[in-house]
């Protein structure tokens, strides 16, 4: 190899597990010397908090790590970092406060990948590129690992052990990670106390069995929640929860049967068994 050393700065989160971008950022290296900038950007949500935002860039970390440790046992010099804010914030960051000569970036597959479907995010860091060389792996993490993204949508039914055994089910079927989103029973308020009490506690529970599990407070609709984080991140299969027939304010709306048309990937209903003390009328879930 010859030639001054250029920075590359490699983009990418859960397809830093693929050897697709290895192999790239490898053949690259075998042009020339390089040191490599690995970031992984974590999507903020489009509404809502983020419950345990702690353990989505721990995950995000872990990932980084792994690269890292790829990298510098092929001999190439690697650093990186979690970005909050998403792929354009974070690319736009570290372009304003590091030399960078090239960039990878990875992504899913176009029908995966949030990237790719959202808001031409590719488009975007191109342009941010500017004059330098661009390079966009695709790299299939989900086919050859069988890794899935699963959406869960419950409020308060998210303690109840019908959904908490229907996740612990599906995780010891194959590799998961879940997304738990709880919509906001009040969009008036600012806090909602209670429903991040469940949250977390779900979150707990899933957790101290080996389970990867985040969540969030979300959109008051329950549709309108599954649908953002559906279009803002890649997720390969959505369970629902809900209390039974006419007790549900969401079967009430139809909301299970119009994610089923909506939604794109395989639909669960799981009917969750009613609190011991619940009022004949008015339960929103």
């Amino acid at each position: 190899m010859s030639g001054l050393q250029k920075h590359v700065l490699v983009v990418a989160n859960e397809t830093l597990a693929g050897e697709e971008l290895l192999d790239a950022v490898r053949r690259r290296a075998a042009e020339g010397p390089i040191r490599a900038i690995v970031i992984a950007p974590v999507n903020e949500p489009r509404a809502g908090y983020v419950v345990y935002r702690n353990s989505r860039r721990a995950t995000a970390g872990r990932r980084i790590d792994r690269m890292i440790a790829e990298l510098r046992a092929a001999g190439i010099p690697a650093h990186g970092d979690v970005f909050e804010g998403g792929p354009v914030a974070a690319v736009e960051d570290v372009l304003a406060l590091e030399d960078v000569d090239e960039l990878i970036v990875s992504t899913h597959p176009e029908e995966k990948s949030g990237w790719v479907r959202k808001k031409n995010v590719l488009s975007e860091l191109r342009r941010l590129a500017g004059d330098r060389p661009f390079t966009h792996v695709v790299s299939d993490v989900t086919a050859r690992t069988g890794r899935v993204n699963v959406l869960v949508v419950a409020n308060e039914t998210v303690l109840g052990e019908r959904l908490l055994d229907h996740i612990r089910e599906r995780a010891a079927q194959g590799p998961a990670g879940f997304l738990i989103v709880s919509p906001q029973s009040d969009p008036g308020r600012g806090e909602h106390p209670e429903a991040e009490r469940r949250l977390r506690q779900a979150l707990a529970t899933l957790r101290d069995e080996g389970i990867e599990a985040h969540g969030q407070i979300a959109h008051p609709d329950p549709y309108a929640a599954a649908m953002q984080v559906i279009e803002d991140e890649r997720v390969d299969e959505l369970i629902i929860s809900t209390f039974p027939g006419e007790r549900s304010g969401w079967l009430r709306r139809d909301v299970v049967e119009r994610l089923r048309k909506d939604a794109g990937v395989p639909v669960e209903h799981v009917v969750a068994e009613l609190p011991s003390a619940a009022p004949l009328e008015g339960l929103r879930q």
